[in-house]
């Protein structure tokens, strides 16, 4: 028993190490790209058109709108707010947008037709008929963006190459304990961890909460329509424009998601929705993430030597609970350091600071949420039941 023991505390260290090498280079990743970082176009713009669809109303809701009534863009912008019904009560708050800026050449168009289990892009089909411009700005409905954001993604289309430019967002109003915890997993994690990734080849996804894309390339590719049964419809958009040989490329100006106030169970569901998304489109990678966890490798390393001392090896010297308990709190300092820098550096804000406790937290509750997700292919998505297939598609459940 004493040599499984031995064997098992040795064996661990090596993904103990292993997370803690990710997480440097995750951290540096994060680092060397210009976040934040203005350009300055000159000249005329081309045209664009923002496709919004949107559903349910809250606080919220008419500042993250009213940001895209307020460009500061020089060529024309057409926007167009789409709803599946006359009923829902966003469609006041719209109707009082465009009573104040009436100059702003936007429009709420009902969507009634239910077309995909996608309802979002059941949405977006029917408001692809309305586009008249040059590019597609697509965004999410509790997106807040700076008064400068068009003028900063719409050039990075001057390179000929790029199909899609995209752009990381942040969880901006984290009320809850549970929206800090998810709050680590976004303005932390996510966005260092999609850097990574393209520091490795060039990325075949998007980024849902913001995309734009040419109109010519969007009806070349079948228009919204391809993606209807879709459940991460981002993912499989940027995944159609790398098929056409154009790249993906991701804007410095980040973007502010404004979310009503949540709890452990909705926070969970959705976690679970997004890790079982990521399991469907990218099988191996969510397999081999669990590796990356730089609380869970080290803090099992630690727990198999602790046991091993008190279970047959009490003889153990300060020394070595000194290297042991400093090696842990290396990995648990670095990674709580660098989870709070990076949260820093996309919010611009230190007021997670206090939060620094939750970093390990998550990280364990994320060991919880990556085992779930393979328990089972349901997934709870705006208060509907799916079945999510091979591939990601969509399937109501009756």
């Amino acid at each position: 028993m004493f040599a499984s023991f031995l064997f098992l505390w040795n064996f661990l260290a090596v993904p103990a190490l292993l997370s803690l090498a990710i997480g440097f280079w995750r951290w540096g990743a994060s680092l060397s790209f210009p976040l934040h970082r203005r350009m300055i176009p000159q000249g005329q713009m081309p045209s664009v058109t923002l496709i919004k669809p949107l559903k349910g109303c809250e606080s919220e809701t008419k500042s993250t709108l009213r940001s895209w009534m307020i460009q500061q863009y020089s060529g024309p912008v057409q926007i167009l707010f789409g709803v599946a019904s006359a009923e829902d009560p966003v469609c006041a708050v719209v109707r009082e947008l465009l009573a104040e800026y009436p100059k702003v050449d936007a429009q709420l168009v009902i969507c009634r037709e239910d077309l995909g289990a996608n309802a979002k892009v059941s949405t977006m089909r029917q408001l692809q008929p309305h586009i008249r411009h040059e590019f597609v700005v697509i965004s999410d409905a509790d997106v807040r963006v700076p008064t400068d954001f068009l003028r900063n993604i719409i050039p990075h289309f001057d390179d000929p190459q790029v199909g899609l430019v995209n752009c990381f967002y942040s969880l901006a109003n984290p009320m809850t304990v549970s929206m800090a915890w998810e709050s680590i997993a976004i303005n932390a994690d996510f966005w260092s961890e999609v850097l990574q990734a393209r520091s490795m080849k060039e990325v075949d996804f998007a980024l849902g909460a913001v995309m734009a894309l040419p109109k010519a390339l969007l009806e070349k590719i079948g228009g919204f329509a391809i993606l209807s049964d879709y459940l991460a419809d981002d993912y499989h958009l940027g995944q159609q424009v790398v098929r056409e040989g154009k790249k993906i490329a991701f804007a410095h100006v980040a973007v502010e998601c404004w979310e009503p106030p949540m709890y452990f169970t909705r926070v969970w569901i959705h976690q679970l929705r997004w890790a079982r998304t990521i399991r469907f489109c990218q099988p191996v990678p969510f397999f081999l993430s669990i590796l990356s966890n730089a609380t869970l490798w080290p803090v099992l390393w630690f727990l198999i030597f602790a046991l091993r001392h008190f279970n047959f090896d009490q003889s153990d010297a300060m020394e070595n609970w000194l290297v042991a308990g400093g090696l842990l709190c290396l990995c648990l300092g670095f990674r709580i350091a660098t989870a709070l820098q990076q949260q820093m550096r996309l919010t611009r804000s230190t007021a997670h600071f206090g939060w620094w406790w939750l970093v390990p937290v998550k990280d364990l509750m994320n060991v919880a949420i990556w085992a779930v997700s393979f328990l089972g292919n349901h997934v709870e998505w705006r208060g509907q039941r799916f079945r999510v297939l091979s591939g990601g598609k969509l399937l109501r459940d009756p």
